[in-house]
């Protein structure tokens, strides 16, 4: 990703989505060439010059100030998550050479806290949505077509962004195809903004605007959103519809890593289908063990 273009990219389709009435401007529409505020307006409406913000529009002004920043955000309308990613743009960290994308792990004591909650869907993903480890739950749950293994080589890991776009079995699985997109899309463009250097990010989002023409127009909207918790409406082959409730827990020292959970409220119809389907997950005894006495 380059940072001074993608600056640009986002703040000319929020500027787009702006429209003069909504901040007091009255102008005769037949003489308006521009969907929402040229850039003149909004920098009259924001406080600040036309030659500065121009310079910021183009990723020319270094050293820009939380005012003129937070100036812009305040007339651009934008929400904390656009506010916070509008600064990771306008002032990325200092660029390095991307490094060769290495593979990450689930530390051992975060792997033995998975396979304990085995009532409970749970995985482990890394900050572009790899999984790096899931229980037994949480790989039947969401993708009980691919290999339990899969997560362990990195070159087969699954990828939930990717699978959601190119994988018909697992977008299957959600009722709302085109919300989960867009949290999903919103998600990734934080997290990119964050992270310009991730050469394995790049590669994801390079690879999704090739094979899938989906993402790239949601790409091109400049969704951003953090997701840390809230609902999804899944239908799984096996057990049925289930509305479930996630939260997405950081682990800490794990440069972005998270443990994701998916819990039912109980006594619902969505509880029993979960504990139906967790039955269905428990591995079998191997063959050597006696069976235990009833």
């Amino acid at each position: 990703m380059d940072a001074p273009s993608e600056l640009g990219e986002f703040l000319k389709s929020r500027r787009a989505a702006v429209r003069p009435e909504d901040v007091g401007l009255t102008t005769a529409p037949e003489r308006r060439r521009v969907a929402g505020l040229r850039r003149e307006e909004l920098a009259l409406l924001a406080g600040v010059s036309i030659t500065h913000y121009t310079r910021l529009e183009q990723g020319r002004a270094t050293g820009v100030s939380d005012s003129v920043l937070d100036a812009v955000a305040r007339t651009l309308r934008l929400t904390e998550d656009e506010t916070d990613h509008l600064r990771d743009l306008a002032r990325p960290a200092l660029r390095r050479r991307p490094a060769a994308p290495r593979a990450e792990q689930a530390t051992p004591s975060a792997r033995q806290l998975l396979a304990a909650m085995t009532d409970v869907p749970a995985l482990i993903l890394d900050r572009r949505g790899d999984v790096l480890a899931w229980n037994r739950l949480g790989h039947v749950l969401l993708a009980g077509h691919l290999p339990w293994e899969s997560p362990k080589t990195p070159a087969a890991r699954p990828n939930l962004i990717r699978m959601l776009f190119l994988d018909e079995r697992y977008r299957e699985r959600y009722a709302d195809w085109k919300e989960e997109a867009h949290l999903a899309v919103a998600s990734l463009r934080l997290v990119a903004g964050r992270h310009p250097d991730d050469r394995a990010l790049a590669e994801l989002i390079g690879r999704l605007s090739i094979l899938s023409d989906e993402f790239t127009a949601l790409w091109a909207r400049h969704p951003v959103r953090t997701c840390t918790s809230g609902r999804k409406s899944l239908h799984h082959p096996e057990v049925g519809p289930l509305e479930l409730s996630f939260e997405n827990l950081t682990l800490p020292g794990s440069a972005g890593q998270r443990l994701i959970t998916y819990t039912a409220e109980p006594g619902t119809p969505s509880d029993a289908a979960l504990r139906l389907l967790a039955s269905t997950a428990a591995p079998a005894l191997p063959a050597h063990l006696p069976l235990p006495r009833g």
